[in-house]
């Protein structure tokens, strides 16, 4: 299976999509207007020390001063504070043992600003990459909880501590993150070695850094993308960004030199993402509806407590007899469900509905296609086998929010809820409100503010009722269109 990577860069935005064997399997977008600080590491210089508040606040070149709290501070016997320190040691009852303001120290940010509150900081330095955290002033090796199978924590646990022992970083701690579960020993030799080049490239620019100044930002997309997958065996990357595609070939050169020759710059007449009908994909990645080569098709609702995927036969009516046909359906939609959660990037707890199968074998296989499929998925996952009422259960790590969440909005017609009313029923409202107004209120006629389709209904078949209606109040009724108003909004004006 090749796997390939097109990235497009646009003025305010940037997109990653993930091919396999030429087909649309992930997508990341990240936009300048949604760029967070969190993760960024500043060489700050403190500006005031809050001995009652045992905190101190710190420039790091923002609009508003950050909040760096005694907790969050490493208070080493050494002279370089330009390191972390392990979050064990017993707290400090004065914060004037650890820093004084003018101080230049290295801190990591942890809470973005909000309002009128600036950034929060911590020393305790973290440097991610894709399978572990590194930390340069920390002890041991800790397993993310999240990896709840012991034989493979146990493995993870030894396999890190040999390749620590006799890997390039002069001590410090890690902590392997869930995306490490069933890698292999090359791939997280593979990272302790980028990170070791990290840190090194961290404490050479403290060292030569302004106060007030970055020394390391949380890598963009562009750069991301290739930390997390050229590991996986990935055949090409083509952006279509000159500046770009600098950037990521020195990055590849300096910190991941065997992928330097995958990198390629596009120039070709079409937009990047024309090719492979990635924008066409991205689009039909925001339907409820998702067809399937064979007729039939899932239908997807995201929800807040969880999504659900159903899936029908539709027009596909098969060749054999209808377990057959149930069963090739079900089959083809646990290969679609998985490229989906991924494409959409679907989160959570996730109910699927197969079509009902007698057969125990045929309950098994598609259970299996579905793990299959899931296997190539860096989100860690979890199925549970089918209930009684033929339902799967499964679970899906959040890692970013989903496709749906970042492009669009609630409508605001029916706020989300994925309908609105009739008209038939609007007109039932308005024909209680036209009584309810005209037994509490003197007017001399009732304006009624609809839309077109309530209106028409109005006119034509609720045109008896509506007469009935003005004799009973004694009140002519007038009616008017509104064309700014949904299906399901009106208003009773008294005149």
């Amino acid at each position: 299976m090749s796997i390939e990577i097109l990235v497009n860069v646009a003025p305010r935005e940037t997109r990653a999509a993930i091919l396999e064997s030429g087909v649309l399997q992930e997508l990341h977008i990240e936009r300048t207007s949604r760029r967070g600080l969190v993760s960024n590491l500043y060489k700050g210089r403190v500006s005031r020390v809050l001995p009652g508040m045992q905190a101190a606040f710190v420039e790091i070149g923002l609009e508003r001063t950050a909040f760096l709290h005694a907790a969050d501070i490493a208070h080493s016997a050494s002279s370089d504070t330009l390191v972390s320190a392990p979050a064990s040691l017993p707290p400090v009852e004065d914060i004037r043992r650890l820093v004084n303001s003018g101080d230049d120290i290295l801190v990591q940010v942890i809470k973005d600003p909000i309002g009128t509150k600036g950034a929060r900081l911590t020393t305790f330095i973290a440097l991610p990459s894709r399978y572990l955290v590194y930390m340069p002033r920390g002890e041991g090796i800790g397993v993310s909880a999240r990896i709840d199978d012991e034989p493979e924590r146990l493995r993870l646990k030894t396999l890190l501590s040999e390749l620590a022992a006799a890997g390039p970083q002069a001590g410090g701690g890690y902590i392997v993150r869930t995306a490490a579960q069933g890698a292999s020993a090359e791939s997280l030799r593979e990272d302790m070695a980028y990170l070791a080049k990290l840190w090194e490239h961290v404490r050479t620019r403290s060292a030569d850094a302004d106060a007030g100044s970055v020394v390391h930002e949380d890598l963009p997309l562009t750069l991301r993308v290739l930390r997390d997958e050229l590991a996986r065996g990935v055949s090409r990357v083509l952006v279509d960004s000159p500046r770009e595609y600098q950037r990521m070939r020195e990055f590849v050169a300096a910190f991941m030199p065997q992928g330097a020759p995958d990198i390629e710059l596009y120039a070709g007449p079409r937009p990047i993402f024309d090719l492979n009908g990635i924008e066409e994909e991205i689009v039909k990645a925001l339907d409820r509806k998702v067809p399937l080569k064979s007729g039939g098709h899932l239908v997807i609702d995201q929800t807040e407590a969880m999504t659900t995927i159903d899936v029908n036969t539709g027009a596909y009516v098969g060749h054999r007899n209808l377990e057959e046909t149930i069963f090739r359906t079900n089959l083809e939609a646990a290969v679609s469900i998985a490229r989906q959660l991924r494409l959409r990037n679907l989160g959570g707890i996730i109910i699927i509905d197969f079509i009902d199968m007698r057969d125990e074998p045929h309950r098994r296989a598609v259970l299996a296609a579905l793990e299959r499929a899931l296997a190539g998925d860096r989100a860690q996952t979890h199925i549970v086998s089918l209930s009684p009422l033929g339902l799967v259960e499964m679970t899906r790590k959040r890692t970013r929010e989903s496709l749906e969440h970042l492009l669009c909005n609630p409508c605001p017609s029916c706020e989300g809820r994925g309908f609105v009313r009739t008209p038939e029923t609007v007109c039932n409202d308005i024909f209680r409100e036209i009584v309810r107004q005209s037994r509490q209120f003197a007017s001399r006629e009732l304006l009624i503010l609809a839309h077109q389709d309530v209106v028409d209904r109005l006119l034509d078949e609720e045109s008896a009722t509506l007469g009935e209606l003005e004799a009973q109040i004694g009140r002519p009724i007038r009616l008017q269109v509104e064309a700014l108003y949904g299906v399901d909004q009106y208003d009773v004006v008294l005149v």
